[in-house]
C-alpha cells in the first residue's frame, strides 16, 4: 500500500523529520515541496529521521506549481484545521497524494479555492486547541489510510 505524503513548504526540521521517519515506516512516499523554513542539511531534520533518511523515498520540487504540473492526473486530499470533511471519509486509494501546508498558516488561500474541495480536517474536541502538530497529524491520516485500505 503506498500513499504520498505531501508536505508544500514545510518551516520546522524536526517535524519534516518525523514525518520522514512515518513514511519510511509506512511504505508511503515523501514530497517536499519549497521553500524549506530550513535546510536539509539541518542536524534537527536528521535527529529527527535518526539514520532512516537515507532509506526514504523523498521527491524535492522548487515550487508548488512544479509539484502540481508534475501530478495533474494524481488524486489527492487536501488537509486544514478549517476544513469540513472528516479525515475518516476520505475515499483513500492506493497512491492517493495526501496534501499538507506549512506549520504557521497551513495551505495557502490559491490552493484552498482551486484545488481543495472537499477539503479535510482532523476533528478536535476542545476549544482551547486550534491544530494539532504537522507530524501528529499526518501520522493520524496516513494510518487511518492503511486501516482503510488493508480493511
Amino acid at each position: 500500500m503506498c500513499l504520498n505524503i505531501v508536505l508544500i513548504e514545510p518551516e520546522i526540521p524536526n517535524n519534516t523529520g518525523n514525518i520522514g521517519r512515518l513514511a519510511l515506516a509506512s511504505g508511503s512516499k515523501l514530497h517536499l515541496v519549497k521553500p524549506f523554513g530550513f535546510e536539509l542539511s539541518d542536524r534537527r531534520l536528521k535527529r529527527a529521521g535518526l539514520d532512516y533518511w537515507q532509506h526514504l523515498d523523498v521527491t524535492i520540487y522548487e515550487s508548488k506549481e512544479v509539484f502540481f504540473e508534475k501530478h495533474s492526473h494524481a488524486n489527492f486530499a487536501f488537509f486544514s484545521s478549517h476544513g469540513t470533511a472528516e479525515h475518516w471519509n476520505i475515499p483513500f486509494e492506493e497512491h492517493l497524494f495526501l496534501v499538507f501546508g506549512k506549520e504557521s498558516v497551513g495551505l495557502s488561500e490559491a490552493i484552498i479555492k482551486s484545488r481543495a474541495q472537499p477539503l479535510y480536517k482532523i476533528p478536535l474536541y476542545s476549544e482551547h486547541i486550534r491544530s494539532l502538530n504537522l507530524a501528529n497529524a499526518v501520522a493520524i491520516v496516513v494510518y487511518e489510510g492503511l486501516r482503510q485500505l488493508n480493511n
